[in-house]
C-alpha cells in the first residue's frame, strides 16, 4: 500500500478532506474502506479501468507517466502505480492530495499537515491482523 500526494486531480472530484482509494484487490479495498470509516478519515473507491493502460503506452520507454490528456488523471496516475505491482500482489494507493493539508482544523485534525492516513493504515493493520 502507497499513500501520496499524487495528483491534484483527486481534489477536484473528492474535496479536501477525502482520499481516492484506488486497487487492484477487492478484499484489500474493503479492509481499508473499513478502517476509514473506523478512524473517520474518508477515502472513496476508485476504478482501474483497463482502457486507460493504452495511455501510457511510450515509444521511449516502459510507460509514460503523462498521458498528453488531463482526462481522468486520477484514475491514470493509478493505473502507471499498478503497472510496477507484481501479478498477484494486492496493492492499494490512496491520493492524499486533499486531506494532506487543511487550511483549517476539523475534528481531530489539525490546521496544516494533517498525517492522514496513519490512523486509516493502524486501524487497517490491526484488522487484518485479526483476520489470521
Amino acid at each position: 500500500m502507497d499513500l501520496a500526494t499524487l495528483t491534484y486531480a483527486a481534489v477536484h472530484a473528492l474535496g479536501d478532506r477525502t482520499a481516492a482509494l484506488l486497487s487492484n484487490d477487492h478484499d484489500l479495498q474493503e479492509a481499508i474502506v473499513h478502517a476509514a470509516a473506523e478512524t473517520g478519515e474518508a477515502v472513496w473507491p476508485m476504478p482501474l479501468p483497463a482502457y486507460l493502460e493504452d495511455q501510457l503506452r511510450s515509444a521511449v520507454a516502459d510507460y509514460s507517466n503523462f498521458p498528453g490528456s488531463s482526462k481522468a488523471r486520477t484514475l491514470t496516475a493509478g493505473t502507471f502505480l499498478k503497472a510496477f505491482v507484481p501479478e498477484g500482489i494486492p496493492w492499494a494507493h490512496l491520493d492524499i492530495a486533499g486531506p494532506a493539508w487543511a487550511s483549517a482544523g476539523y475534528g481531530v485534525t489539525p490546521a496544516g499537515a494533517t498525517g492522514f492516513g496513519v490512523r486509516l493504515l493502524g486501524a487497517l493493520l490491526i484488522g487484518l491482523d485479526s483476520q489470521r
